[in-house]
């Protein structure tokens, strides 16, 4: 009999039809066979819910949302899910990534050997699987943000050593289930880009240990979802760059950061790249930046922070096990 604990694997799909499969025929072949894959559909209106509906493993559970709840309330709603289902682990994965079938396994089990509570792979370009794209990364002060340590590097070893490290994307991160009772979930506030900057940086304050384990692979195809560079990209990574500034560090902080912000939307959208539509759409992010954060603070604590006990409350779910979904 098969001892081993549960894992829930949690993705987040937006009309993810050109990449699914790849990712479903990964995930379905790993090694550690005791898991349950939670694939959170933020109302695609392309195949992807078509080619998920090919897979009739039971150990697949689908999540419909009516309507785009965005990466981090994705990610929160599958964590919420694994951890009532007795999950002793929670592996975010994006599904623009393909693996091999011991991925789980050799993360697990350096989670184990290091003793900690967050593990990542090393994280290739899917298109140059010789050169790294994240092996693990770090908080930079002056940037006021997070940055990946080898990215764009050949990996020829450089990389190949165990450490613990501060950040991570979570394009592939496994959690031990007491972290989000330690740190909470996702602040769905970001709804994409800096919500895993923000969960990092609550974790490390927390006392969380994230180790990088490089035995671990894992191949991106880097933006492939979000479109690269994009109005889209251009603002809500400008206006959750305010909101995590605001709600992370001292307000005299903004005094370097929110100039030296401004002189780089200045520089990169009209000096460099002569984007006067794209200056204009981060400098209004800007703004939407402060106006969240400000709107975030008045309303009550929302459903991501822990409770005084450490333990996680649930929101309810219906949930249906032997159609392989769960509706909310």
């Amino acid at each position: 009999m098969n001892s081993s604990p549960l894992v829930g694997i949690v993705t987040v799909t937006y009309n993810s039809g050109a990449v699914i499969r790849d990712f479903m025929d990964c995930a379905l072949k790993q090694r550690q066979a005791e898991f349950i894959l939670y694939v959170i559909d933020n109302a695609s209106s392309d195949n992807t819910l078509k080619v998920v509906s090919e897979y009739s493993d039971p150990r697949v559970v689908v999540v419909r949302n009516p309507v785009n709840e965005g990466v981090a309330e994705g990610n929160n709603i599958g964590i919420r899910a694994a951890l009532k289902d007795g999950c002793a682990s929670v592996l975010l994965v994006n599904n623009d990534t393909v693996f091999e079938p011991d991925l789980v396994n050799k993360l697990m089990e350096g989670m184990r050997r290091h003793a900690c509570d967050m593990v990542v792979p090393k994280i290739l370009f899917f298109d140059e699987p010789q050169r790294i794209w994240c092996a693990g990364g770090y908080f930079s002060t002056w940037r006021g943000s997070a940055r990946h340590f080898g990215t764009g590097k050949k990996d020829d070893g450089r990389c190949d050593q165990p450490r613990a490290v501060h950040y991570s994307p979570t394009c592939c991160m496994l959690i031990a289930r007491e972290v989000f009772g330690r740190v909470g979930l996702m602040d769905a506030n970001y709804f994409v880009y800096f919500d895993d900057t923000d969960f990092s940086m609550r974790a490390s304050r927390a006392g969380v240990r994230l180790f990088y384990i490089p035995t671990a692979r894992l191949l991106h195809k880097v933006s492939s979802l979000t479109g690269g560079e994009s109005d889209f990209t251009y603002r809500y990574s400008t206006r959750n760059h305010i909101y995590y500034l605001l709600k992370n560090f001292p307000r005299w902080y903004g005094v370097y950061y929110f100039p030296a912000l401004q002189i780089h939307i200045f520089a990169k959208y009209l000096l460099l790249r002569r984007r006067p539509k794209s200056f204009w759409v981060a400098q209004k992010a800007f703004w939407e930046g402060v106006s969240l954060f400000l709107s975030a603070t008045a309303r009550p604590v929302r459903t991501y922070e822990p409770t005084e006990t450490g333990e996680m409350s649930f929101d309810p779910v219906i949930k249906d096990r032997s159609s392989g979904s769960l509706d909310l």
